[in-house]
């Protein structure tokens, strides 16, 4: 049984004997693509938390219930026939929403954010780039 006495003794030990202190410590095997200076931040926090009692009260309750909140969806639906405006550098790029994904300069692509790219040379998301939904992305076009 690997046995430490100090959070300054984590610094010193091997993927192995972290993986086997991991073992010890949570009763589970270590995820496997963890790297090495994260486990030991992860081992060590534990540790401390062992030693000194964890997190305060109130922190564990306002954490107990911001998990009980359902996360909102981070892409507005829209919907077939709707048009998207953006300007960029000058130029007003016209997004259409089809059944199949969208259109732009009369190609079709599955994304957003494949369109964003063509338009900008660089990795947005599309959702980001074309606006939010208070901006009228679901307005239908005229």
């Amino acid at each position: 049984m690997t046995k430490i006495s100090d959070v300054a003794d984590l610094a010193a030990m091997g993927r192995s004997d972290l993986v086997t202190l991991w073992q010890q410590l949570f009763d589970q095997p270590a995820p496997a693509m963890l790297s090495q200076p994260f486990l030991r931040r992860f081992i060590a926090f534990e540790m401390q938390s062992r030693c000194h009692g964890g997190l305060p009260r109130q922190v564990k309750a306002t954490l107990e219930k911001g998990s009980e909140r359902k996360p909102g969806p981070t892409c507005p639906a829209l919907k077939p026939g709707g048009r998207l405006l953006r300007e960029w550098n000058g130029v007003t790029h016209i997004v259409d929403v089809t059944e199949d994904g969208f259109t732009w300069n009369s190609r079709s692509f599955r994304s957003l954010s494949a369109i964003a790219r063509k338009i900008t040379g660089a990795h947005w998301s599309g959702p980001r780039f074309f606006g939010s939904p208070a901006r009228g992305l679901n307005e239908p076009a005229p």
